[in-house]
């Protein structure tokens, strides 16, 4: 598996996967429109970054300082992708988004509820670490590190984009519901597929 493919993958699976960011844009959506369920949307990933750059920067020191312990931290990645991956696959309770209050809210109030919503997300974060232990190694150069960020970036705002988009409309959004289930174990089985697959070939 190559770098840009595991990258890929793993991002696509991560944004999909329903969570706060999710609930946050549905719920804008439905209350008040897709203008600020976009906009919600922007400030998901606009987050994403701030992961990134501080990922980006610990990652390459640990590098340079210990590469046992980078190894070491690469499997604890890999480990927690599959953790992730069975409470996915058996996750029972559907989610919820809370609809009964209808506060204002503007457009750059929804920008800055989506960006500090990912930012103080601890799934985000251990997603974001686990995905560039995975990939980044001594050669991978900056400029591809920072594709990779970019690339995390743009993958969420054209996912929770979409959302906004369909959870305008009230029978798409409960046709999505719906599907959340069966959603939730194809994520989860190529989640856990994923972090067995790179935690066996992690040098």
């Amino acid at each position: 598996m190559t770098e840009i493919l595991a990258v890929a993958v793993i991002t696509v699976l991560a944004v999909i996967s329903p969570g706060a960011d999710f609930a946050m844009v549905v719920r804008n959506s439905c209350l008040y429109g897709r203008a600020t369920g976009l906009s919600a949307a922007a400030g998901v990933a606009a987050g994403v970054l701030v992961h990134v750059t501080y990922t980006m920067l610990g990652v390459g020191l640990l590098i340079a300082a210990n590469a046992a312990l980078f190894t070491a931290i690469k499997l604890v990645g890999a480990a927690y992708l599959v953790y992730i991956g069975l409470r996915t696959f058996f996750a029972r309770a559907d989610l919820t988004v809370d609809l009964d209050s209808r506060p204002e809210l503007s457009r750059w109030g929804a920008l800055r509820g989506g960006f500090l919503t990912n930012v103080l997300n601890p799934k985000t974060t251990l997603f974001v670490v686990s995905t560039f232990t995975q990939v980044v190694g001594p050669d991978t150069a900056l400029w591809q590190q920072a594709g990779y960020g970019l690339f995390m970036s743009f993958a969420h705002l054209g996912w929770f984009g979409l959302v906004a988009l369909f959870f305008s409309h009230a029978r798409l959004r409960a046709a999505m519901l719906r599907a959340q289930k069966a959603l939730n174990r194809v994520i989860g089985g190529t989640l856990v597929g994923l972090g067995v697959t790179l935690g066996v070939t992690s040098p």
